[in-house]
């Protein structure tokens, strides 16, 4: 019995000690891009999407990768497709950019829901530094922002 208590106990340290495993966020190159519902041309189109969209990359293969998107839904997209460079999708009804890391900091914009932010620096005590299309930059609340 002490026995299988001791190898129950090793098996479960073993699982805890695996590496964690990176999520990865790209983002689509240019607007019209379909979704399909395999990794094929010839497959169902599921819905298409614009530049700038974020999805999750849970798996590639060949010249495919297999994605989630912001509301849970899975589809193939070419790999081609997607670009290196990341954007988050606005989630909330308004997305307030501010000067500083703060809920204090001056409104410097806001953005509405789906719109998207381009990340700039890595996310600290809550918050990200972002950039707008137009060239504004600024801090939002990480609570806000899907795709990172």
């Amino acid at each position: 019995m002490l026995r299988r208590l001791a190898a129950v106990a090793a098996v479960l340290a073993g699982l805890c000690a695996l590496p964690a495993q990176a999520l990865e966020f790209r983002s689509v190159k240019e607007t019209g891009v379909a979704l399909y519902e395999a990794p094929t041309l010839s497959a169902k189109k599921l819905f298409v999407v614009s530049r700038y969209y974020p999805v999750e990359v849970l798996s590639s293969q060949k010249d495919w990768s297999r994605v989630r998107d912001a509301t849970g839904g899975i589809a193939w997209i070419p790999a081609a497709a997607l670009s290196g460079q990341r954007w988050l999708l606005v989630t909330v009804d308004q997305a307030v950019v501010r000067d500083t890391p703060s809920a204090d900091g001056k409104a410097v914009f806001s953005v509405a829901r789906d719109g998207v932010l381009q990340w700039q620096e890595a996310p600290k005590d809550g918050w990200i530094k972002v950039k707008h299309r137009d060239g504004s930059s600024g801090f939002a609340r990480i609570t806000d922002l899907w795709g990172l």
